[in-house]
């Protein structure tokens, strides 16, 4: 119940009654995937999207979530070469390997053995994290470019050129979710929205109640869950998507080393330690890109980081950083100030 009033909160709901011209807000609030999600529209007709959300989630877990034990993504993970998958999941797999390609690596779908063993995936249930030797053992099962995907009569079949490799598409199955239900949204005729799983979000249109752009917030990072949360700054967003990532979100301490262990694996290095990257937030066209690149940015070193920023143009960038003081810094893409609210 605290998850659902959360989500409700953060879409600002201001009117639930039976009137529904083009300016009546409807809005719709739930749990998916293991967050929340919130949907907040406007449309000259009172539509109940509850069912078709819910089939989307289904579809989507019962094809891409490795947290559902016989999804087709865990079968193509457990070795069955004989899996048909279909358009959304190739959909994925491609967006998947454009970021993969753009950021020379640093996002990779799989890094889900690494994940596991530092016992933050679906399968990982390690209390303590992997011993140098294990990650060197690891790291022959990533890279995404030894996986490919392929047409066959009734679908797609997805091919590895090593065996036990782990595919998985948690780091932007929240940014997926955001696009999916936006367009279902888009097929109902609703041209003005705005959609959020967990704090990835999609914008479309405007905000018809105060005839503006939509306005989502940038919370500044922290390295606990606990506290309130606190908006750093407001981006005004139209037809556009933003997702964020974080190590102050999700992280553990080895208890006998004392070592702290995040939850962003550096795919060419199987580390998973802190780096001086605190958050990164990303503007793309879609929330499934957005996802993924604020994924690879919080892997990357933060040099690594600067050189590529000019070459992807495509997308604004924001990398929240601490400097050599512990003093919060940013670090931003050309065109990123251009949505800051003033």
């Amino acid at each position: 119940m605290k998850k659902i009033v959360a989500a409700a909160a953060f879409l600002l709901i201001i009117s639930c009654g039976e009137k529904h011209d083009l300016k009546t807000t409807q809005t719709f609030v739930g749990n998916a995937i293991g967050t929340t999600y919130g949907i907040k529209f406007f449309h000259d007709k009172k539509l109940d999207i509850k069912p078709d959300v819910e089939a989307i989630i289904d579809m989507f877990n019962q094809s891409m979530s490795t947290w559902v034990p016989d999804s087709r993504i865990n079968q193509i993970n457990a070795g069955d070469s004989t899996i048909v998958v279909g358009e959304a999941f190739k959909e994925v797999f491609d967006f998947a390997k454009q970021v993969h390609t753009d950021t020379d690596g640093y996002f990779d779908p799989t890094v889900g053995n690494l994940v596991n063993a530092y016992g933050f995936g679906a399968d990982g249930s390690q209390e303590k994290a992997p011993s140098s030797q294990q990650i060197d053992s690891l790291l022959q099962y990533i890279g995404f470019d030894k996986m490919s995907i392929t047409t066959v009569a009734d679908g797609y079949q997805v091919q590895s050129t090593t065996k036990g490799m782990y595919l998985e598409f948690n780091a932007i199955g929240k940014g997926t979710l955001v696009d999916y239900i936006a367009r279902m949204l888009n097929e109902k005729g609703v041209e003005n929205y705005l959609v959020e799983v967990g704090g990835e979000v999609i914008a479309k249109g405007h905000n018809l109640e105060k005839d503006t752009d939509w306005l989502v917030g940038v919370n500044a990072p922290k390295k606990s869950k606990t506290g309130e949360k606190m908006v750093l700054i407001a981006l005004n967003l139209k037809d556009k998507a933003m997702a964020g990532s974080g190590n102050y979100r999700k992280f553990k301490l080895d208890e006998e080393s004392g070592q702290e262990y995040v939850h962003t694996v550096n795919p060419l290095t199987g580390q998973a330690v802190p780096s001086n990257v605190v958050a990164v937030n990303v503007i793309a066209e879609n929330c499934t890109l957005a996802d993924g690149y604020a994924t690879a940015f919080m892997a990357m070193p933060l040099e690594k980081s600067k050189q590529l920023l000019p070459q992807l143009d495509h997308i604004e960038v924001l990398i929240m950083y601490l400097d050599e003081y512990g003093m919060l810094r940013f670090e931003k893409s050309a065109g990123f100030d251009a949505y800051v609210k003033k």
